[in-house]
């Protein structure tokens, strides 16, 4: 199989830097004494989830219905659905649950909507494990440490027959603003001792808190310590992105996924050149804007992903990326003719394999280049049901 024959854009995901970030993330929360729980939410593939879990396999972590349920008839038992519980996917995950002999802990934040949750649950005869979500400054969902409904929600917990109070979680997402390493153990820091400041508070009222689960790639990497914590859910670390890598996790080496594209058209007048991979296959995620304006929707490599000096994706329309060339850079024309491949490394991994219905997975070879004569396809479960 060669790369040419790869019809564009495609997903490309090379499974020997995979399997590096997967085990370099692995090594590090076990020298802290942290399970890892990986949050599959990214990848959307068992092969990933494998991969990622083979020297301690065992639960992920997903964020649809849909992830759930592929990842049980995959074989995977043991599943935190790490979105807030409504009352209405009580019966989907109760039917993946009872179908393939799985356990789904489940999430909540909200005493009306837990008792609702308890209700349905109770009418369908199954039952969940629930955590609590706590807000540790991303202000997104969740409940401050000093928020009197934190209690409620746990009592309610406790009082309904059918669930089980398992402990608590937060996601750092502020840690996706910080500019330094440094600032990412700061926040780091601050969802450790959130987490661990509440489950005292819950233990003093008799309540014990047997997971405390963190989240987020830049915490998990940059975590000074993990003292009091018993999990972690980090997901990206996994694939890495062009974010990533400004933030530390490794280099632009270290990223696995990449977007295969054809260049299509050159505009000399402009000074710009179209490939065929547009918002639709990129994402539209302009994440590093504020920090480097020459990444744009991704930066633009060759078929080995070295990047072309100063090449990146600075617009998109639906099936067109428009590249353009930082400056003091050029745009070398006669090296990307109509027709020839490129291959766009990704500003944010989740949204970019979003678009993408499964990864056309390659090996290196002992001289680290790729070999798409091993070129095998993994499936990725898109969807929410």
């Amino acid at each position: 199989m060669s790369i040419d024959y790869i019809a564009t854009p495609a997903l490309i995901l090379n499974r020997s830097r995979l399997s590096r970030n997967a085990d370099r993330m692995s090594k590090r929360l076990a020298d802290m004494g942290v399970r890892l729980r990986p949050h599959m939410k990214t990848a959307k593939s068992a092969d990933v989830a494998r991969l990622a879990t083979k020297d301690h396999f065992g639960g992920v972590t997903v964020s649809t219905v849909a992830e759930a349920r592929y990842m049980a008839e995959k074989g995977i038992k043991d599943i935190f659905y790490a979105v807030g519980l409504s009352p209405g996917k009580v019966a989907p995950l109760a039917e993946i649950q009872a179908s393939h002999d799985a356990v789904i802990t489940v999430l909540t934040d909200n005493v009306d909507a837990l008792n609702a949750v308890a209700t349905e649950a109770q009418r369908l005869e199954t039952s969940f494990p629930v955590l609590v979500e706590v807000d540790c400054g991303g202000g997104r969902a969740g409940l401050v440490a000093d928020d009197p409904d934190l209690i409620d929600v746990v009592k309610a917990i406790v009082a309904a027959p059918v669930l089980e109070f398992a402990g608590i979680m937060t996601h750092a997402g502020q840690s996706y603003g910080c500019n330094s390493t440094e600032e990412m153990a700061d926040v780091a820091e601050v969802e450790r001792a959130t987490l661990v400041e509440v489950g005292q508070m819950l233990a003093d009222q008799g309540f014990d808190c047997k997971t405390l689960t963190t989240g987020s790639t830049p915490t998990a990497a940059h975590a000074r310590s993990m003292e009091g914590i018993t999990e972690a859910r980090p997901g990206v670390y996994m694939f890495s992105d062009v974010m990533q890598a400004h933030f530390g996790w490794g280099t632009t080496d270290d990223i696995a996924v990449s977007v295969l594209a054809t260049v299509i058209g050159h505009r000399k007048d402009l000074d710009q050149l179209l490939i065929d991979a547009g918002g639709l296959a990129l994402s539209k995620d302009r994440g590093m804007e504020s920090r480097d304006p020459n990444i744009g929707l991704g930066v633009v490599c060759n078929t080995q992903t070295q990047p072309i000096k100063g090449l990146y994706v600075a617009d998109s329309h639906q099936e067109h990326g428009i590249v353009k060339a930082a400056e003091g850079s050029i745009i070398p024309w006669d090296d990307m003719p109509v027709g020839s491949r490129v291959r766009v490394l990704p500003v944010h991994a989740c949204m970019t394999a979003a678009a993408h219905d499964y990864y056309n997975v390659v090996d290196e070879d002992s001289d680290g280049n790729e070999d798409f004569s091993s070129l095998t396809i993994w499936q990725r479960q898109n969807g929410w049901y």
